[in-house]
């Protein structure tokens, strides 16, 4: 059983993009190569925020997984990550096994950055492909095409990184299945350890939300292009391990991913980012860093600080949970969250009664229906 007492994974934001993506929803901010000082003072912001942030643990913290996301990390001069990793192992204890992930952007990489990366410590490397087809490219807003594309995985290749994951989107508007095949088909060929293959949805506070792009797909397409992408994953011997998520062997699953859908502790720096973090008498916390970058820059690190209520912890737990083909220990409910068992037996019979889950006297497991039908069964839990 993991110690989630003890063992954390950080989750460190670079903001900067070269181009705010329609479909995203997270929090950036448009990179402009001349404004070097304020990435140095955002930086120095971030070791900051780190400090304050172990202040309020009170206790001897260890990370197994970092992982630099955005926005754009590769935007940033090579020498500015390097230092920011180094600083963070001199200021927390990072295991030596620690997962060291950095997000990628095709038109953003080189083979000079990749070697710095390495030398810096970063162990695994994701590439927002999302395509192959320069039209689909286009409609997402990427600012790549698909020869910056294969010529990024290409560098990965050639400096002999094992362990990569290669983003692929489907249900783009006016795709059709034959595209969605492709695409799936060329990630394939490359080989990569991790293919993260997922369903385009219109997120709120989106730019898709706001304009509403034509030629969305349907049910029955995208189903079709589910059904066919899942076969075809599954012949070239990849093994879905979360709902998205697929790999060829089980050590190049996500570790850091893999922390939250355990509903494992976690620490955010940077902008907008969240913590999640246990206390000893097991309540809950979690916090919200500021989204504004000048503020950020400032000092002005922390938006909101608050304990999450024992029904939010529920919902949570199994939000993240049943994202997993892994069947739930009973006992681990408790052990994670301090609730008794007793208090979601409710929900639990009735999510039995519809098929969702099955049990038996140690474990809840999620039924094919269950996944089919995941928002109806994340409902009962609401």
């Amino acid at each position: 059983m993991i110690n989630f007492n003890k063992y954390y994974s950080l989750y460190i934001h670079i903001p900067w993009c070269l181009k705010k993506c329609p479909y995203c929803d997270f929090y950036s901010t448009i990179f402009i190569k001349k404004n070097k000082q304020v990435q140095e003072q955002y930086i120095n912001s971030l070791l900051l925020d780190l400090k304050k942030t172990l202040f309020l643990i009170k206790r001897t913290i260890y990370i197994k997984s970092i992982f630099l996301g955005g926005g754009t990390p590769s935007l940033l001069n090579k020498k500015l990550i390097s230092l920011l990793l180094n600083k963070i192992k001199k200021n927390v204890n990072v295991l030596k096994t620690a997962e060291i992930t950095i997000e990628i952007n095709p038109s953003s990489i080189s083979e000079k950055k990749i070697r710095s990366y390495i030398d810096s410590g970063i162990n695994r490397f994701s590439i927002g492909i999302q395509s192959f087809n320069n039209k689909s490219l286009k409609i997402l807003g990427r600012i790549h095409n698909s020869e910056e594309a294969i010529n990024a995985i290409n560098i990965l290749i050639q400096n002999n990184i094992s362990n990569f994951n290669l983003d692929i989107i489907y249900g783009i508007p006016g795709q059709s299945l034959k595209n969605s095949y492709d695409d799936l088909y060329k990630a394939i060929l490359f080989q990569p350890s991790h293919i993260s293959w997922y369903q385009l949805t219109i997120e709120k506070n989106t730019i898709f939300e706001k304009i509403k792009p034509k030629n969305l797909l349907n049910d029955d397409l995208l189903w079709k292009m589910f059904l066919q992408g899942k076969k075809m994953l599954f012949k070239h011997k990849y093994f879905q391990y979360e709902i998205s998520s697929f790999v060829r062997k089980e050590e190049f699953v996500c570790k850091h991913n893999l922390n939250y859908w355990y509903f494992g502790n976690y620490l955010g720096i940077g902008c907008n980012s969240h913590s999640k973090i246990t206390l000893l008498n097991k309540k809950i916390i979690r916090i919200i860093k500021n989204k504004n970058i000048k503020q950020y820059i400032n000092g002005y690190y922390f938006y909101s600080t608050k304990k999450i209520l024992d029904k939010e912890i529920i919902f949570e737990f199994f939000l993240n949970r049943f994202r997993l083909y892994k069947k739930i220990n009973k006992k681990e409910f408790f052990k994670i969250t301090g609730i008794k068992i007793t208090k979601i037996l409710p929900l639990i019979k009735k999510a039995l009664k519809l098929n969702y889950l099955k049990e038996n006297n140690n474990y809840w497991f999620i039924t094919n229906k269950g996944h089919l039908y995941l928002n109806d069964l994340l409902e009962i839990f609401i």
